[in-house]
């Protein structure tokens, strides 16, 4: 089942927030790290910081002493708010870290997983564990692609917008042979057993990368490529039977390697549809094939985008979800207050009196709504996705009706289309 709208912003901003936590450092053994498992019992949890601030005092340390003790009573202090673990576990993270500037700062985040957690954890340490939370984030769904030809076998997983290549090896089957006389049948003997040990070749590979410790690690394969190879594979004695089960569906590509496996990935949409890179791919297409058309309801850039925002003209919000541009509100000297973009907290001009900031793909996330407007978050791991991001400012949209652009469109926003007609 595909998440909701809301879901994936809340799988997102948890996870763009959990990167941020990745890179914060502490100095010493001053971070605290307490992992509650769906079902824990906050009192168990309450004792054991009880029993930690008791080692806690023996550090030698004065400094980290004292951070880690004021950790460790901030985190008890968090624990008091819950009567309760929540369905899905608890995640306390508390205590001081280093800023750029050479200061610290204290933070204390407290996470309610996405899904169940099962890990418990306590930790004292120079950095946060959350690599349980971020195993919590993967895709669920997870497809393997085998694509074969006469010259290479290419192994493959696509997993949400992420397409790993996994293994390939190259290999030299011989062509038919066209001459007559005994010779073509001894070629063709020869052309047909090394064709089945290319198969079987195959097949093992395909048992060591998809199954592990006798289970299945992926979804469903789809097997790709040109001739009669691929269906050769898929009904081969030698071919694993649980991986046989697992067939969604054999692909017609054009070319073998990396060329195929894209190719593979744009004909299997349709039994993989659940994966957000097919989802990236179907909406950053239907944005192309507007501005194919000429239908002028579409929007790209930042100013173009916005305008149309405020507008309620656009239908479909489509944001590359790493874009840079704050979003600043400031305040004029007559007392008004206006919205100005800038690349970067540091770019935002010193002398202005801003109300506040924010990151632009963050604040629509949160407001979209009042937009009447549907977003979608998009990365520049997809052909497509690159392409938006890289020719249209990673910010776009579609509309409900045509609007003249030229009406609010600033001369640095333009975008040569011509640029972009063989991809559309």
């Amino acid at each position: 089942m595909s998440l909701s709208e809301e879901e994936e912003i809340k799988k997102w901003a948890l996870k763009r927030m959990l990167k941020q936590i990745e890179s914060e450092r502490g100095d010493g053994t001053s971070l605290i790290t307490l992992i509650i498992p769906s079902g824990g019992q906050i009192s168990q949890y309450s004792q054991k910081l009880t029993d930690e601030q008791g080692t806690a005092s023996n550090i030698k340390s004065r400094v980290n002493k004292l951070s880690v003790l004021s950790a460790i009573t901030s985190v008890q202090y968090s624990l008091k708010r819950y009567k309760r673990t929540p369905p899905n576990g608890l995640v306390i993270l508390c205590g001081e870290v280093m800023q750029a500037s050479g200061k610290t700062k204290k933070v204390n985040y407290n996470i309610e997983p996405i899904k169940p957690i099962n890990t418990s954890k306590y930790k004292c340490d120079s950095k946060f564990h959350i690599e349980s939370l971020m195993d919590l984030l993967q895709d669920d769904e997870a497809f393997g692609i085998i694509v074969i030809d006469g010259k290479c076998a290419l192994f493959a997983t696509v997993q949400g917008s992420h397409v790993k290549i996994i293994h390939k090896f190259t290999v030299d089957l011989p062509k038919k042979h066209g001459r007559g006389g005994q010779s073509a049948a001894r070629f063709g003997r020869i052309r047909v057993e090394k064709r089945a040990l290319y198969i079987k070749k195959v097949s093992e590979e395909a048992t060591n990368i998809f199954i592990t410790d006798n289970l299945i690690n992926v979804r469903g394969l789809i097997l790709a490529g040109s001739a009669e190879l691929k269906a050769d594979l898929g009904k081969a004695d030698v071919f694993d039977m649980r991986l046989k089960c697992k067939i969604l569906k054999l692909v017609d590509v054009s070319y073998g390697g990396a060329s195929g496996l894209h190719q593979a990935i744009n004909l299997a949409s349709d039994v993989m549809g659940n994966v957000k890179l097919y989802k990236e791919k179907e909406v950053i297409s239907s944005f192309f094939d507007e501005i194919a058309q000429d239908t002028n309801k579409v929007c790209y850039a930042l100013k173009d985008t916005m305008s149309a925002l405020e507008a309620g003209a656009v239908q479909n919000l489509i944001i590359w979800e790493d874009l840079a541009t704050i979003r600043h509100v400031v305040r004029n000297t007559d007392g008004t207050e206006e919205i100005i973009y800038s690349e970067g907290r540091a770019a935002a001009p010193a002398e202005l009196d801003i109300v506040s900031s924010d990151v632009l793909v963050e604040w629509l996330a949160e407001h979209y709504k009042s937009f009447g407007t549907t977003i979608n978050l998009v990365t520049d791991r997809s052909q497509e996705g690159s392409q938006f991001v890289m020719g249209f400012g990673g910010i776009g949209g579609t509309l409900r009706y045509a609007i003249d652009r030229s009406l609010y469109a600033d001369d640095d926003d333009d975008i040569d289309l011509d640029e972009y007609e063989d991809y559309m």
